[in-house]
């Protein structure tokens, strides 16, 4: 081997040597940007509702509380029976001579019958109380699930609450109330109690009929 031929194969040598002694660089892969999703437009519409006008049309509502009124009546009706006969016997006692067993029976009697009646009464009361709040509280939780599935299908934000009877100028109640009210002006656009009313009254049980707006 000559010297020329000496310094090539070193000069091959030499550079396989670096090669296998260099650091292995990692294969990078190209990264595809990732372009971030539109997100939905965020609701931001205002609107408003009379709640007390929705409790007075509300198909479902005015038949519960006059079944409710029913109820009521024929209970006052069953009272005002043991009413009469406590009467009765009151009248029947003043008969008898204070002290006579005739006396004492009949005091007895009225007695535990006065006491009956007015735990009987008591509980009756506290029932129908309870009743009518279940009833309010039923009607009043599909009036905000209503409101919300509107909402939602409306991009409405936030939903007010507004009185919309007329005020009685003669009623201080009224008047002062009326100054307090949180709304002052609403555009009547943005009033969403009718579509509200439709939505729930179109649930109504079928056969019932629909009952006319009142304010």
């Amino acid at each position: 081997m000559n010297r020329h031929q000496a310094f090539v194969v070193l000069v091959a040598l030499t550079a396989s040597a670096a090669q296998a002694q260099a650091p292995v660089q990692p294969v990078v892969r190209p990264v595809t940007p990732v372009t971030p999703t539109a997100s939905a437009t965020p609701a931001s519409h205002v609107a408003v509702i009379d709640v007390g006008y929705i409790f007075k049309n509300h198909t479902s509502f005015k038949v519960a509380m006059d079944r409710m009124k029913d109820e009521v009546l024929a209970a006052e009706n069953s009272l005002k029976a043991e009413r009469d006969r406590i009467n009765g016997l009151m009248e029947q006692i003043k008969g008898f001579n204070v002290g006579t067993p005739e006396y004492r029976k009949l005091e007895g009697e009225v007695a535990k019958a006065q006491g009956d009646f007015n735990v009987t009464a008591q509980l009756q009361k506290k029932d129908f109380m309870d009743r009518e709040a279940q009833v309010y509280l039923q009607v009043y939780s599909q009036v905000e699930r209503a409101v919300a599935q509107f909402a939602r299908e409306n991009g409405i934000a936030v939903v007010h609450r507004f009185d919309g009877d007329p005020v009685d100028n003669s009623d201080r109640n009224r008047i002062l109330g009326n100054i307090t009210k949180p709304i002052v002006y609403h555009d009547p656009q943005v009033d969403i109690t009718p579509d509200i009313l439709r939505m729930l009254n179109s649930a109504a049980v079928a056969g019932q009929p629909q009952a006319q707006p009142q304010r």
